[in-house]
């Protein structure tokens, strides 16, 4: 059965999106307030210690480990490569020898005279970002990265797997209430972002990922064929970081889902231009959508997302608790007082007008607003 939730998720023509881009721990930022940057342009860069290896030299040549000062070949930040001698010994007039090669590429960090431990660590791991979409650079945290800002077309999935990826919308199918399907895919769609209708078949993914494209943008997916996509079944984390080569992301929910007109019409305006998109999804606290981003001329923004976030009454909202959960409907009455719900908290509540005339009193936690 399918099951469609979309709360809180904004579709706007034309509107204002700026991105913080910064490194994992501190580094060099390359560009300056000001300048004008593209998706694929690396913004910040840094590097990241390479992994640890302790060896057990003493224990390898036999010897105590206080003898271990005159066995080693090498001294603290020596560089060293796989398979050179570390520390040699030799007995019996130097006629036979003991030797310690280096497992890994990397540096000796460290010579202990007390354990007999050597700890060598891998080089390090260069770091890139990227600017992940055309735009502005509007501010430069020291060592850290940048804000970029851009105007242009602005897309929130629902749920979505895979990180980010780039390249031109393309509709792949010809109404929204229609499946992509593998009949649909081509191989001149290598590198775009594909727009799929109700959703997309898990042998179509496959598909499409074979044939080199960036993502998949469909109304739904078959929760158990995500199951199958993954390798493990997706618990309660953030996603974004699957190595999975496609990126997915669901604008309406899990099942076979008709993708909502505004969506599609959106989309389909927005054919062949070029899109940055990012599967990452996080769903309780600190919540993360996977979106969409179009960069725009100013000439083509023909609407500014207004919303402001207030609740008022006739705003549209989605309930995201048992027992009404995914029920859609109007606030139709916004109570003041606090009042004793089922747990024995006293809440603000509100009174929801649902779409089959049915009005339930709920927590106002328990409610995301539908941004339009």
């Amino acid at each position: 059965m399918a099951t469609s939730f979309t709360p809180g998720l904004r579709v706007a023509r034309g509107t204002i999106v700026t991105k913080e881009r910064r490194l994992p721990l501190l580094g060099e930022v390359t560009v300056q307030v000001g300048q004008r940057v593209t998706f694929d342009q690396v913004v910040a860069r840094t590097d990241l210690p390479g992994d640890i290896y302790p060896v057990q030299v003493a224990h390898a040549l036999g010897v105590e480990p206080g003898e271990l000062r005159d066995a080693m070949l090498k001294k603290e930040k020596d560089p060293v490569a796989k398979g050179e001698t570390l520390a040699l010994t030799r007995s019996f007039f130097g006629m036979f020898k003991s030797t310690c090669e280096s497992p890994i590429d990397g540096t000796v960090e460290s010579i202990s005279l007390r354990t007999g431990q050597v700890i060598l660590q891998r080089p390090p791991v260069p770091v890139e970002v990227t600017a992940f979409m055309d735009g502005e650079v509007i501010a430069v945290h020291e060592r850290e990265g940048v804000t970029i800002r851009t105007q242009g077309a602005y897309i929130q999935g629902i749920f979505g797997v895979g990180g980010e990826a780039w390249g031109p919308l393309e509709r792949a199918t010809a109404g929204p209430a229609d499946l992509l399907t593998v009949a649909q895919l081509k191989p001149e769609q290598r590198g775009k972002l594909l727009v799929g209708g109700a959703g997309v078949t898990l042998e179509a993914l496959f598909k499409a990922r074979e044939l080199g494209v960036s993502g998949i943008i469909a109304g739904g997916f078959d929760k158990g064929d995500l199951t199958e996509l993954l390798g493990f079944e997706l618990g309660v984390a953030i996603t974004g970081n699957e190595e999975i080569g496609i990126t997915l992301i669901l604008t309406e929910g899990y099942g076979e889902i008709p993708m909502t007109q505004r969506t599609w019409d959106l989309l389909g305006e927005l054919q062949g231009r070029h899109a940055s998109v990012n599967g990452a999804t996080q769903i309780r606290a600190g919540v993360i959508r996977p979106e969409i981003v179009v960069p725009l001329p100013e000439k083509a923004l023909v609407e500014e997302s207004r919303h402001t976030g207030a609740l008022e009454i006739g705003s549209e909202v989605r309930i995201i608790r048992q027992p009404w959960f995914g029920r859609k409907g109007r606030v139709s009455a916004l109570p003041a007082e606090l009042t004793v719900v089922e747990s024995g908290a006293r809440v603000r509540v509100l009174e929801v007008e649902t779409e089959g005339g049915e009005r339930v009193t709920l927590p106002r936690a328990n409610i995301e607003l539908i941004e339009k």
